[in-house]
């Protein structure tokens, strides 16, 4: 069952000229984590307070649990929606401890049922003992904990996440990134979650929403969002994406300046299309009379990302063993190990002539 619902919801700041959020439909089903990525500027945090009720939509609704809760003209109050809420900077109260933080939404319990529910989620997060300390004697993970279990200690319907990690050091966040889910998998929590980082989102999401300048541009599992993006925008957005003019063949398939593609699609011939390539589709083998040719390598621990330069000036991004290390400038053949091919159609790139070296030789000057 659909726990939350958006249908059409659209907001524009009075501010504004463009619309934050424009016509954004998704459902987020009971115990699912969903991540909203996107750019800075793209409304994520914008659909965040629209499900928080911080926010009135000025177009479409918004259902939480089978009950309408905004649309144009209203708005249910946060604080009657049953969210939980945990911020960018965790606000928590500094004059509080972390039992009395964890407590602080529970004000309609008695104060036995109070201490008792900050105990037992406090004890979910880890951080059974730390009742009596405030929030400047903990460190910056720990703090995170204690605003996810103020924010599960009502029960809420849904928990909604603001960039909960921004603030912490890499190695803090990658692992804290992982506690979070767990502890929200192990109360069967939904979850709404805003990021920018695409490794977050596939680390933590079971649906991955994709924004961009207000507008929806594709939800889906993170394999497919990665494997299958709908768009160039999302195929660039969630990791590095090159991409290559082509053309079909009379045999069928896709040709392109590195070799041929299936044509899985089944476009007609002569068909203009763009081929989206991944670093991980791209092989190098070094090679002297290589048509191609490194630019520059990083290494990136578990492996190398070499930019290459083709015979046209196009460039594009090889991944390969760390151990594999060929230095800028070393001629290269390239292999293909594309799984899968991605296309699209009317995708402006820059023309650039090439030539293959070993059917049109360089004409002698």
């Amino acid at each position: 069952m659909a726990l939350i619902e958006l249908d059409n919801v659209g907001l524009t700041y009075p501010s504004a000229k463009l619309p934050a959020v424009h016509d954004v439909s998704f459902q987020v089903d009971k115990g699912q984590v969903l991540a909203l990525l996107g750019p800075s500027g793209s409304g994520k945090t914008t659909l965040l307070r629209l499900i928080a009720g911080f926010e009135t939509p000025e177009t479409g609704r918004i259902v939480l649990q089978g009950v309408e809760v905004g649309r144009p003209g209203y708005r249910l109050p946060p604080e009657k929606r049953g969210v939980g809420m945990v911020f960018q900077d965790y606000a928590l109260f500094p004059h509080l401890t972390v039992a009395q933080n964890v407590a602080f939404g529970l004000r309609a319990c008695g104060a036995g049922e109070r201490k008792r529910r900050a105990a037992d989620v406090l004890g979910l997060v880890g951080l059974s003992g730390y009742e009596r300390c405030y929030p400047h004697q903990i460190s910056g993970g720990q703090q995170q904990r204690v605003a996810l279990a103020r924010a599960l200690a009502p029960n809420p319907v849904v928990v909604l996440l603001d960039e909960p990690f921004s603030s912490l050091d890499p190695d803090m966040r990658s692992r804290m990134r992982h506690e979070v889910h767990q502890i929200l998998k192990s109360v069967g929590a939904t979850a709404v979650l805003v990021t920018h980082d695409h490794e977050e989102a596939f680390a933590m999401a079971d649906q991955v929403a994709v924004l961009n300048a207000g507008r929806l541009e594709q939800v889906a599992s993170p394999e497919t969002v990665y494997h299958t993006p709908s768009t160039p925008f999302v195929a660039d957005f969630v990791g590095q994406a090159d991409f290559l003019p082509g053309t079909v063949t009379a045999q069928g398939l896709i040709e392109t300046e590195i070799g041929t593609f299936p044509n899985e699609a089944g476009h007609q011939e002569g068909a203009a299309l763009i081929v989206m390539i991944r670093p991980d589709d791209i092989h190098l083998v070094p090679d002297a009379a290589g048509p191609a040719h490194i630019v520059s390598r990083q290494f990136r621990g578990s492996e190398n990302l070499y930019v290459i330069a083709l015979p046209s000036g196009r460039r594009l991004h090889s991944s390969g063993h760390s151990v594999s290390v060929y230095p800028p400038g070393t001629r290269v053949q390239i292999g293909l190990t594309a799984t899968h091919t991605v296309l699209y159609e009317n995708l402006n790139l820059p023309m650039i002539e090439w030539r293959d070296p070993q059917r049109d030789p360089p004409a002698r000057a």
